[in-house]
């Protein structure tokens, strides 16, 4: 760094960096991942030179991976992974083998890398990025998506293939060959008896060990020894010669029923975010970008070599094992198609065992960053591509057939208020017409009985004299769209100047303009707003009678306000002022009516002393 021993201006630069690119990256839509890739190339030596040592982080930032590990082995209970053992085991382990075999026999046939580098490289890029994924379905509202549940099924198996890939990479790169019989031997134990403390110590002192923290009900204790669990399983793992994340994944495999659990990752959740983005801001520091300098033609090609391997074997693989339909499999391969995050611990330790040499990883770093980097727009564009088209159901024609027989009431639109509005006119066997544009609700409101609801655009005159609204009294307008109320309650005041409108408003501005129209606006979430605060009034201590009184002095008082800020509310300054006028006003009326109801229970004592 160059400026030796200041950690706290290390800290600022990287923070700072995350700071400043992750959220421009979400809003270009790339996601947090390319933010943290950017952030560390810029920081980098590639670049500013801010942090001249990469490696000097690296070990803080590998447990950002171990805490992700942890996570995801406190979402495997067993009985969740039963319940997707052929997505999870069926389709992910198809992945995973023919995604490697042929990235494998390409490195080997293609580029004459040895049998053994070939597996670690195949394998290594058949693992796609958890996080990277997972971010991408979330944003994009398609976890619970056919595509989107085989692609976490898949993501799944692979974090679970990564740890043994992590421990397989040392005995590819043939690390022990000299090493006794005796000295194999006792290595194997020390495994097992390491595996053996974590499983025996997670299943049988974890729980009275976190009931005992519980007790105390000390934050802070609570997320140091969570914190202690996962470092110290992972150190313990260390120790004895194995991936410090198999050690995180099995304690959080254990815990995964605990009815800590949801404690647990709470605690964890902060830490591995902020340090698995360390780990990426690291893995750009260590991009070499002088090599997409000088070579700009081979990395890319690799890049898209990489996606062009991986996205139709993904393709054929959601087709074929996984069931799903063409635009479907299309989006599960381009989630999948970049390289993943435990790539780079892969190849970062087949370079320290001696299996690639510094410029092929600086190679195979760029190409899965530049491979992430592609993804996002590769989604964009498919996403517009792709786009579905419009399911438009047919009309059938007795829902367009209007029958009408002197109605008292005509409501526009039959969601959640229509409904209600329907219900009680028809049980007090009032004649009304209803109207809606969604086939799918008259449809459902049909099914509960002969309800006179009938498909038609409100916005249509000659709809509204099919209705025979001329003949009706009220005009109720109930759909969830403001615009669509406003311009139905204009359309019906010019046609019908003496009908009495009640009209849903979604806030005070449209209750502004449907008052212009002469209509009567009911808020939507109003009332219930007001039910709300006087069922938790009554669970703070008020009596009954204190809180009705409470919120029909509010009821007032807002009404008095909404009618005084009609008169201003095309000017937003006016209608601030007056919005901190009433909220003081408001204070004052509720600390008289608190005073009055203290100066009355007071008489009664006064009197029982004279």
């Amino acid at each position: 760094m160059p400026h030796e021993g200041s950690l706290l201006q290390a800290a600022v630069v990287f923070l700072l960096a995350a700071v400043l690119t992750v959220p421009l990256a979400k809003r270009l839509q790339l996601g947090a991942v390319i933010g943290y890739l950017i952030a560390g190339v810029i920081i980098g030596p590639s670049c500013l030179g801010l942090i001249g040592d990469p490696q000097s982080v690296a070990h803080i930032s590998e447990l950002g991976v171990v805490l992700l590990l942890f996570i995801i082995g406190l979402e495997l209970s067993p009985r969740r992974l039963w319940t997707m053992r052929k997505s999870v085991f069926g389709v992910g382990l198809a992945q995973v083998l023919f995604t490697g075999v042929a990235i494998g026999a390409v490195a080997l046939l293609g580029f004459n890398q040895p049998l053994n580098s070939a597996v670690v490289l195949g394998l290594g890029l058949a693992l796609s990025s958890t996080a990277f994924g997972l971010q991408s379905l979330a944003e994009r509202k398609e976890l619970n998506a056919p595509h989107g549940r085989l692609a976490f099924a898949i993501l799944l198996f692979q974090d679970i293939a990564a740890i043994p890939l992590i421990a397989l990479v040392p005995m590819l790169a043939g690390g022990s060959h000299d090493a006794s019989s005796g000295d194999s031997l006792r290595h194997g134990l020390q495994v097992l008896g390491g595996i053996a403390i974590v499983v025996v110590g997670g299943r049988y002192l974890l729980r009275p060990v976190f009931r005992i923290v519980a007790k105390t009900k000390l934050q802070e204790v609570s997320t140091a020894t969570a914190l202690l669990v996962v470092i110290g399983t992972a150190w313990l793992m260390d120790l004895v010669g194995v991936s410090m994340a198999l050690g995180a994944f099995l304690a959080g495999l254990l815990l995964a029923d605990s009815e800590y659990r949801h404690e647990l990752e709470a605690q964890i959740e902060p830490f591995k975010g902020l340090l698995l983005g360390l780990f990426f801001i690291s893995v750009g520091m260590g991009a070499n970008i002088g090599l997409l300098i000088n070579s700009p033609l081979t990395v890319m090609g690799l890049t898209l070599l990489l996606i062009g391997l991986k996205l139709p074997l993904l393709f054929l693989v959601g087709r074929l094992a996984g069931g799903l339909g063409k635009q479907s499999a299309l989006r599960l391969g381009l989630v999948l198609a970049a390289g993943g995050e435990f790539a780079f611990v892969v190849f970062k330790i087949g370079r320290d065992q001696g299996l690639f040499d510094a410029t092929l990883y600086d190679t195979l770093v760029l190409t899965i960053t530049l491979s992430m980097a592609l993804t996002p727009l590769l989604l964009l564009v498919m996403s517009r591509w792709l786009k579905p088209k419009p399911v438009v159901k047919e009309v059938p024609a007795e829902y367009k057939a209007i029958e009408s027989d002197n109605p008292r009431v005509v409501i526009a639109g039959m969601g959640r208020m229509g409904q209600i509005v329907a219900r009680i006119l028809r049980a007090q066997n009032i004649p009304f017409i209803a109207l809606d544009t969604s086939v799918e609700t008259i449809e459902f409101t049909r099914s509960f009985g002969n309800v006179p609801v009938f498909y038609g655009d409100p916005l249509r005159p000659e709809i509204l004299r099919a209705a025979k609204v001329d003949q009706a009294e009220y005009f109720v307008i109930a759909t969830d769209d403001p615009d669509t109320n406003i311009k139905t309650a204009e359309l019906v005041r010019r046609l019908y100047p003496h009908m009495k409108i009640i009209a849903r408003a979604r806030n005070r501005q449209h209750v502004h303009r449907l008052l212009d129209l002469d209509a009567e606006a009911v808020r939507e979430t109003f009332y219930s707003s007001l039910e709300m605060t006087r069922r938790t009034l009554i669970g703070l201590g008020l009596s009954e009678a204190q809180a009705h009184a409470r919120i029909e002095r509010f009821k007032r008082h807002d009404e008095q306000v909404l009618n005084r800020q009609h008169l201003i509310y095309d000017d937003a300054a006016k209608v601030m002022q007056s919005a901190l006028e009433a909220r003081t006003e408001l204070s004052e009326l509720f600390e008289s009516d608190r005073m009055d109801e203290e100066a009355s229970d007071a008489r009664p004592a006064v009197k029982a002393r004279k």
